[in-house]
């Protein structure tokens, strides 16, 4: 007799834990760790589903009172116990239920009807088959469908339906009538959905040295048997993605499989493109974007070694390759690398974890890193590659810093500086192509002083004040409240305020100063289509515009030949988002930006628009000098105990109570002065957004530089919850390292 361990089909925290169950006779061949479940639960033995997640011969309960698991889920998608141990991983760093980690594991969660095509083929030899057609050919009036099909099947041993009926022009008729005089067959055979389908000659591309340095090395590591994380920084336009593939194929003759974490969908054409006319049809992509169908296929296309790679956002990272040899993750830097759902796991973290789990190679890859990579790098935790040259040997772009505040001294209040407007003058004149960056991030917020620049912080923390509705400034990290002031502390400017600007705009203003020039605007709005995304860049790459104007989606990993100016409309926005991560993504999505221009035959200038060109973010950036500004921040960073030099565990309280909220929020906050009073504890106080859909939400920020630390007080709240009988109309979830103020 076997016993399983399932753990049910419920999120919530008080259901987290295993409940033991008989595994009948009659289902033991059925049952494995993975597989979905009906069991009875409750008084009532109402069915529900749930997970093994273990399988053992001896019961740790009395057998008489444990109870039989009555059937497995037909439609459920078994996952693998890698994929399990992946899960408990997710669950015990980064604070959720096994269920909810288990979910999140599991790519597809249902079967999806199969496609299936009718293929055609002779059920007689060729010899009879000649007869038969000879026969045909000596009737008066003979069915000239009949005389094609035959034909074609002389020729190819198997035919597609469609084919026959609409290039052949067969009728449907003609072949049943065949079929019944058993000279032909037709079968319905499996066919898997192909998001895209892309014929083309494997192309070998020549590393230059660097390149085929960083891929030698990394190779050589692998034939020996070290796997490691290497951390592959290099300039824009370095040719990371030409290492990457060299090594694939690599790993891929070696008869494993790789998957590639691509940030988000913007990326997936242009990447997937190159990554196809390498390798062809062994490649496939999973996104949001595609068809229930589409992603249960690739799912199945994995699990049966029908494909060797698999090119996708975060979600990719679960693919049940059963050989995995390697694990990329490109413009790593990225944000959308870090999940904002619970289980909020990082895909960095992950991806290395189920490297180890799998005896992987895991590469990085970015032209900015995160501080909290590369800090890694530094201290000999991961392995540092460094690509100091552009691929082609093009110099990088020339920048040139514009100060808002004399523009506005000129009396200047457009988005566009003269500079600026000279200079796409000068490019439209020439037939090149202009990219106008408009960095959005942190919009609507900080108040600054368009006359000096100076932006109004939080006196504890270093961030931006936020601006609410009702007049006030507050810092979401330690609570710090105070009016909003009309006039600049600073200088006395009336000039003073929240940035209010977008893409619609900026495209008005570029078709008002030059009427003639064709504009793209690529954001959230021009985008929503299935296709949006590819369209509007298919359409630049082809020259049909001049302009291409948009948010942070367009210059992150795209490669234009022809663009040779770039715009960076709003430098300061992003710089003055009230968190600590704002230097870095400020240096990241500039030196990005910069980045796009002089990629071609022609040199490249960058236009950063600031009201603060004396910032290290700026300057740095301007310099594509990553280690000067690695440098400052991490000094910043370390002053203030922020990661990576300290760790953080945020805790998020939300009710339908006001005071059920935070009460239960000044509970914990109490139980964690406890468990241990050395830590840091930040709050509790107001969410970012302290109320969302009618419900109330109050946070903890708790500091250390132990993360194993704030692991046990996580495991320590956990505990409590199961037991605790009053607030149970609350919800506690955990964010360790937040990405995003909570």
């Amino acid at each position: 007799m076997k016993y399983a361990d399932i753990i049910i089909d419920i999120s919530h925290e008080r259901l987290d834990k295993t409940f033991e169950y008989i595994v009948p006779d009659e289902l033991e061949n059925q049952v494995a760790e993975g597989v979905q479940v009906v069991i009875p639960f409750g008084q009532g033995n109402r069915a529900i589903t749930g997970y093994v997640v273990g399988l053992h011969d001896k019961p740790e309960f009395d057998v008489t009172k444990l109870k039989p698991i009555a059937r497995v889920m037909r439609d459920s998608i078994a996952i693998e116990s890698q994929l399990i141990s992946l899960a408990a991983f997710l669950k015990r760093n980064y604070g959720s239920t096994m269920n909810q980690a288990l979910k999140t594991v599991i790519p597809i969660k249902k079967k999806e009807n199969e496609k299936l095509k009718k293929e055609i083929s002779l059920n007689i030899s060729l010899e009879q088959a000649k007869i038969e057609l000879t026969e045909l050919l000596t009737k008066k009036n003979h069915a000239v469908g009949k005389e094609r099909l035959l034909k074609e099947l002389l020729d190819v041993d198997v035919l597609d339906w469609e084919l026959a009926t609409k290039k052949l022009q067969v009728p449907s008729g003609n072949i049943r009538d065949l079929e019944k005089k058993g000279i032909i067959r037709v079968e319905s055979v499996r066919t898997f959905r192909n998001p895209h389908m892309h014929k083309s000659e494997s192309k070998h591309i020549v590393l230059n040295d660097e390149q085929e340095a960083a891929a030698e090395r990394i190779k050589a590591d692998i034939d020996t048997g070290r796997r490691k994380t290497y951390l592959i920084h290099g300039v824009t336009g370095s040719g990371k993605t030409e290492v990457y593939m060299d090594v694939m194929e690599h790993v891929i003759n070696m008869g494993q499989q790789v998957i590639v974490l691509i940030p988000e969908i913007a990326l997936t054409y242009q990447t997937v493109m190159r990554f196809y006319s390498r390798f062809g049809d062994r490649v496939s992509i999973l996104n949001s974007r595609m068809s229930p169908g589409e992603r249960f296929d690739q799912f199945e296309r994995a699990k049966s070694g029908d494909i060797s790679i698999m090119v996708g956002p975060r979600s990719a990272l679960f693919t049940p390759f059963a050989n995995l040899g390697l694990i990329i993750i490109d413009e790593e830097h990225e944000p959308s690398y870090k999940s904002e759902v619970i289980p909020r796991y990082h895909a960095r973290e992950t991806a290395v974890y189920r490297a180890h789990l799998s005896g992987a190679t895991v590469i990085l890859g970015s032209a900015t890193p995160s501080l909290e990579a590369y800090s890694r790098a530094q201290s000999g935790e991961y392995e540092l590659i460094t690509l100091n040259n552009r691929a082609k040997g093009q110099d990088m772009a020339a920048v040139e810093i514009v100060d808002l505040r004399e523009e506005l001294k000129r009396g200047n209040r457009s988005m566009l500086s003269h500079r600026l407007l000279e200079l796409m003058a000068d490019r439209l004149n020439k037939k090149q192509q202009i990219m106008l960056f408009l960095n959005r991030r942190g919009l609507m917020g900080f108040v600054s002083c368009r006359a000096c620049g100076k932006v109004l912080k939080c006196p504890h923390c270093d961030v931006a004040l936020h601006l609410h509705k009702d007049g006030t400034m507050k810092c979401h990290y330690c609570g710090f409240t105070t009016r909003a002031t009309k006039t600049c502390p600073s200088c006395g400017s009336k000039y003073i305020g929240s940035f209010k600007a977008g893409t619609q705009r900026l495209e008005e203003m570029v078709k008002e100063a030059f009427p003639s020039a064709r504009v793209l605007r690529m954001d959230a709005d021009t985008t929503k289509g299935k296709d949006g995304h590819e369209e509007i860049l298919s359409a630049f790459a082809a020259h049909e515009a001049d302009v291409l104007i948009g948010t942070q989606m367009i210059v992150k990993g795209h490669d234009f030949a022809n663009v040779t100016l770039v715009g960076i409309v709003a430098a300061d926005i992003s710089l003055n988002e009230s968190d600590y991560h704002s230097g870095e993504r400020t240096f990241q999505l500039l030196t990005q930006a910069v980045g796009r221009a002089g990629r071609g035959s022609e040199p490249g200038i960058a236009i950063i628009q600031t009201y603060q060109p004396e910032n290290y973010a700026v300057v740095t950036s301007a310099a594509q000098d990553y280690n000067g500004f690695y440098e400052q921040e991490i000094a910043y960073r370390g002053l203030l105990g922020y990661p990576p030099c300290s760790h953080i565990l945020g805790i998020q309280v939300s009710s339908e109570s006001e005071r059920d909220a935070a009460s239960q929020a000044d509970i914990l906050a109490n139980l964690i002065r406890k468990v241990d009073p050395q830590v840091i504890i930040m709050g509790p106080q107001d969410a970012y957004i302290g109320k969302l859909k009618d419900v109330f939400r109050r946070v903890i920020y708790v500091k250390d530089q132990d993360y194993d630390r704030l692991v046990k007080i996580k495991d320590s709240i956990d505990s409590f919850l199961l037991e605790q009988k009053q607030y149970r109309n609350t919800t506690t979830w955990f964010d360790f390292d937040p990405i995003n103020t909570l």
